[in-house]
């Protein structure tokens, strides 16, 4: 057959009933091909929440005052689940996109833990004419508030990718 033009005519070789021959695409890969999409935006996303943290890591270890090792601890997991989580969405592999999932839980949870842990809301709310001083803690809250939502996103959008990237169960 001939190639197709831009036009409205017909390719010859055809009268326009092998219609219903034609390959059609099956709606789970098109599923994993828009969750890939969003997988990739998300974790451009989260790199630049993460980023801003450690660049307010950096600041507080210029400032000669002690980091804390939960921080960046739970800052190094985040950055390793996410070039695994980058690595198993463009090759498709399922266990590395679970142990995204897994690992950027932990180091969200852990990022929260180290917020809570400090308290800094607590003393900010008892005196709010404390927040001048304590503006990197404040910008340490809404780094982890940001990416405590994309984490949720996160891990929707992952485990519908796996469900779709995963062979259908057959019934036996």
């Amino acid at each position: 057959m001939q190639q197709r033009n831009s036009g409205n005519r017909r390719p010859t070789g055809t009268d326009g009933s092998d219609f219903s021959y034609r390959m059609v695409v099956d709606n789970r890969y098109t599923k994993v091909a828009k969750g890939k999409s969003t997988l990739s935006k998300v974790l451009v996303i989260q790199a630049v929440v993460l980023l801003v943290g450690v660049i307010d890591m950096f600041f507080t270890y210029l400032k000669k005052e002690p980091l804390e090792t939960l921080v960046v601890v739970s800052s190094s997991i985040t950055v390793i689940s996410i070039i695994v989580g980058e690595l198993g969405r463009k090759r498709s592999r399922v266990n590395f996109l679970k142990f995204y999932r897994f690992a950027s839980s932990m180091g969200i949870l852990g990022l929260i833990a180290s917020v809570i842990q400090s308290n800094i809301l607590l003393k900010i709310i008892h005196d709010p004419s404390n927040w001048e001083t304590e503006k990197d803690a404040l910008l340490r809250i809404a780094c982890v508030s940001i990416g405590l939502f994309v984490q949720i996103y996160s891990i929707t959008t992952t485990t519908s990718l796996i469900r779709n990237m995963s062979p259908p169960k057959r019934a036996s």
